[in-house]
């Protein structure tokens, strides 16, 4: 039987035939295990989130209620393009959002297509708690957040809808891997891809999650991509953890990758090893197909202890701890670039 060193030479083999070389990266120590996460997200923005999810677990609010207040602040913020309210249109100038709430005891509800209304990850909770549904998508899910009493809100803001109007002179799409974290972008640039996904635990080990998005600027319309699909986007498994992806979606539905995260610690893996053998399965998977593209992975086990692997240097993610503290990290990556 190949040893892990082993396994990685030969990976690092393959993928190096196909243009790409590994250079092993380390990242800032996550929590340590006595001050364990009770909050973790994606991106700088998860910061922001994270304080206002704890906020929420203090008032004495549900762990879904933790995570649901969390996805508002990002849906809300007009300045970040990647969710919710200002995020950036398909191809067709319309605004489409895409959530899922999930618990650890099985309860979930999602969103796809949503239109029109800021908070998709409040309606993705009411196809969850008022339907037999998991999901509802398009104009279902739309008419649905009305006969729920969310209100109309134009998404379309003048920023987004001049940056739209500024890709149809070429109508081209190049994904530019973390520009969200780019000094010279602002969160969610016109050629984001970008989510934010969040993981809660309270102190006697239970777990709940979510994601929003707006997907692709400039999607084909129809398009969704892992955010509101339950084992890709994200996946919270009682007595184990959860995981959360971000990057291009398309990649991370190929293998069902939150889902794999979990499944990688249910069989012993540590939430920083599970992300990383699920990084390394797309680089082997998809070869010079991945180039240049970013997928990492966030995942979170009972315990507290946190973990986060992407293929390309740049992904960050928010911890807030026990204690209440707050940290940006960044995750460490398979790629040098």
């Amino acid at each position: 039987m190949k040893t892990m060193a082993s396994r990685r030479r030969a990976l690092g083999t393959l993928l190096a035939a196909g243009g790409m070389a590994i250079a092993p990266r380390r990242a800032a120590a996550g929590p340590h295990p006595t001050d364990a996460a009770t909050m973790v997200s994606t991106w700088d923005f998860g910061a922001a989130a994270n304080r206002a999810g704890v906020a929420r677990l203090r008032a004495g609010g549900s762990l879904l209620d933790a995570v649901e207040a969390a996805g508002k602040v990002a849906e809300a913020d007009p300045d970040n393009h990647s969710v919710g309210y200002s995020g950036y249109p398909d191809r067709d100038g319309r605004v489409t959002l895409d959530a899922v709430i999930m618990d650890d005891a099985g309860h979930t509800g999602a969103v796809a297509a949503l239109e029109d209304t800021t908070h998709a990850i409040s309606v993705a909770r009411a196809v969850m708690e008022h339907t037999p549904h998991v999901m509802l998508v398009g104009e279902g899910a739309t008419r649905f957040a009305r006969e729920r009493g969310f209100p109309v809100t134009n998404l379309l803001t003048p920023d987004s809808e001049a940056a739209w109007r500024d890709w149809l002179k070429t109508s081209t799409y190049r994904p530019q891997a973390n520009i969200e974290n780019r000094p010279s972008a602002t969160p969610g640039g016109a050629l984001d891809h970008d989510t934010i996904g969040i993981l809660a635990r309270d102190d006697a080990g239970r777990m709940a999650g979510g994601c929003t998005t707006s997907g692709m600027a400039f999607k084909m319309h129809g398009r969704v991509g892992d955010s509101p699909i339950v084992g890709s986007g994200l996946y919270v498994e009682r007595g184990i953890g959860g995981a959360t992806a971000t990057g291009l979606g398309e990649e991370v539905v190929r293998i069902a990758g939150a889902a794999r995260v979990v499944a990688g610690m249910r069989h012993g893996l540590s939430p920083m090893a599970a992300c990383a053998e699920a990084v390394r399965h797309i680089a082997t998977l998809r070869g010079d197909a991945v180039r240049g593209t970013q997928v990492g992975f966030l995942a979170m086990d009972v315990h507290g202890r946190v973990g986060a692997f992407c293929l390309l240097p740049g992904f960050t993610y928010a911890v807030t701890t026990s204690a209440g503290d707050t940290r940006v990290l960044r995750a460490a990556s398979l790629f040098a670039s």
